[in-house]
């Protein structure tokens, strides 16, 4: 999770890509097989949300997880998606490759 820096810092005080990065290795932690995220990078700083993207394709590089995410950045979405399913008021849309949505 590369926090190891931020060892003695209280959450509280992290940043909110750090939290983030807190959260998501805590989930971790418990080894899960699906790893449901909800807008992992909203509010974030460009560089943060790029540090979370990095992290999010080492995580599914190295483990084997499946990971939904619920996201408004197309950027995130187009850098992380394997499949995309879009969604209108809860009705799919369309569900393809990031090429050809």
């Amino acid at each position: 999770m590369n926090m190891a820096d931020k060892r003695h810092m209280k959450a509280s005080s992290l940043s909110r890509g750090d939290k983030r990065r807190l959260e998501i290795g805590m989930c971790l932690s418990q080894e899960p097989r699906l790893l449901l995220l909800d807008e992992p990078t909203a509010g974030m700083a460009r560089a943060d949300t790029n540090n979370t993207i990095d992290l999010l394709k080492q995580i599914s590089d190295e483990r084997d997880i499946t990971i939904a995410i619920i996201e408004h950045d197309m950027h995130v979405v187009f850098s992380l998606a394997q499949r995309i399913t879009v969604l209108a008021q809860g009705t799919p849309l369309v569900e393809d490759t990031p090429d050809n949505i």
